[in-house]
């Protein structure tokens, strides 16, 4: 599937900044192109997939992706949009680190054997025998230090109370010679990014035109910011992240269902692969029934997808339907213990040793003896009087229950609803 990359980032809303000539020069035919990823951890987070995209619409425009995962800048820290110096990473986290990234974009990506599939590199590879003083002399002298200091990301933190390091000083060399190393050695003729990496790229096209009086493009995406002024990617839980065992795929969906309408309108369009024709037709519908959530459900379930896989969508669906709706708990059967107790992160969960309920409890004493459900019995029979507990999804009609191992869902848990949305996980240990 071929189509115009640079118009397909413009009606997406996504593009920001655009060299003079590289629209042109990706109209003429294949060309390769790269985008860095810092491996600070072992996972990529939400924050990540609009350059993750970016490379997915150059890949579909017919051009090569190539990722470079930064196993040596890794070990520098980019200055850019950041306030203060972060903590470096000895090697082997930085190791562990690139590929366990390498292996998350290897879902987005084709790395098959076409001619524009995509290819994985590490900038450790070209780094790691490149001494201190060739450095300098190689690459150091061809960009000026007056030429360093008039980025932008230089003079904020020049400017502000900590200062800037001399590691963090040399960072946009480090990344320019990357970006040469590529244009030299796999004909990379683009470097793209956020638009806080316009500094950093345009120090690489400098650094190939002084160096080799080669010609080198760039192009940087809109940085994703919330209508009500709040970062974009975090919760008060922290980022939102690939990984399911860091952010369970139920958690994952609902950060994208729970986006607000105008926010959505600018998602669908960046986060999706979803056309044109089909986003309007989405919009439409959420015009006229603005409660059905048209758009948020079609983002939700469309990144969902493409990053935990159908079976995973099905398992968040279930979960939000159980939690917020009529669903049953049926969804559960056969799921492992760790399954289970990842679709339900984030809820309350108590431990009850199975020998305690080989013989049975009374209902009453379940909930405020055994659990801190309720404070007390007397709260617990007053709610269970007034039909307020259900067990497994099944109102509670009588207060002297007695709940036992057949009460249990997969024989390790029962579920535990107090009112109308407070849920609580009891596991069975040995």
């Amino acid at each position: 599937m071929n189509t115009n990359f640079v118009a397909e980032l413009k009606w997406r809303g996504m593009l920001h900044d655009i060299m003079p000539g590289t629209e042109e020069k990706l109209n003429e035919g294949m060309i390769s192109g790269y985008i860095g990823f810092d491996p600070t951890a072992d996972s990529l987070h939400v924050g990540h997939l609009v350059q993750i995209m970016t490379l997915i619409h150059f890949q579909r425009a017919g051009h090569k992706p190539y990722a470079l995962v930064g196993g040596a800048t890794g070990m520098v820290g980019d200055p850019s949009g950041k306030s203060q110096e972060r903590n470096l990473l000895n090697e082997q986290e930085l190791n562990h680190n690139v590929s366990c990234i390498a292996a998350q974009l290897s879902k987005f990506l084709d790395f098959g054997t076409a001619a524009n599939a995509a290819v994985m590199v590490n900038n450790y590879d070209w780094f790691k025998n490149f001494s201190f003083l060739n450095f300098i002399r190689d690459v150091g002298k061809h960009i000026t230090v007056n030429y360093m200091m008039a980025k932008d990301s230089v003079k904020k933190r020049l400017e502000g109370d900590t200062g800037m390091s001399f590691t963090e000083f040399s960072y946009q060399l480090v990344q320019g010679y990357d970006f040469y190393y590529l244009w030299k050695n796999h004909q990379c003729l683009v470097q793209m990014g956020g638009s806080d990496q316009w500094g950093n790229i345009v120090t690489g096209t400098e650094f190939i035109r002084r160096k080799d009086a080669g010609t080198a493009f760039a192009l940087t995406t809109q940085l994703i910011k919330k209508a009500d002024g709040t970062k974009f990617g975090k919760t008060e839980g922290g980022n939102i992240w690939l990984d399911p065992t860091k952010t369970s795929a139920y958690k994952f969906y609902q950060f994208w269902l729970n986006t607000s309408d105008e926010d959505a309108k600018s998602y669908i369009r960046i986060f999706t692969l979803l056309d044109e024709a089909s986003i309007l037709s989405l919009e439409k519908a959420q015009n006229e029934a603005p409660h059905l959530r048209a758009l948020q459900k079609a983002l939700a379930n469309d990144i969902t997808t493409r990053v935990h896989g159908t079976e995973a969508l099905q398992t968040a669906i279930n979960t939000s339907e159980f939690l917020f709706g009529n669903g049953s708990l049926a969804f559960l059967q056969g799921q492992s213990v760790d399954q289970v107790l990842s679709v339900f992160e984030g809820l309350p969960q108590f431990k009850l040793a199975k020998s305690v309920l080989a013989n049975g409890i009374p209902i009453i004493e379940l909930l405020a003896n055994h659990t801190a459900i309720f404070p007390s019995k007397a709260e617990a029979k007053k709610m269970l009087q007034g039909g307020g507990v259900a067990i497994n999804k099944e109102k509670i009609t009588s207060e002297e229950l007695t709940v036992s191992d057949e009460h249990l869902i997969n024989d390790a848990f029962i579920v535990i609803q107090k009112g109308k949305k407070n849920y609580f996980i009891i596991q069975l240990v040995d």
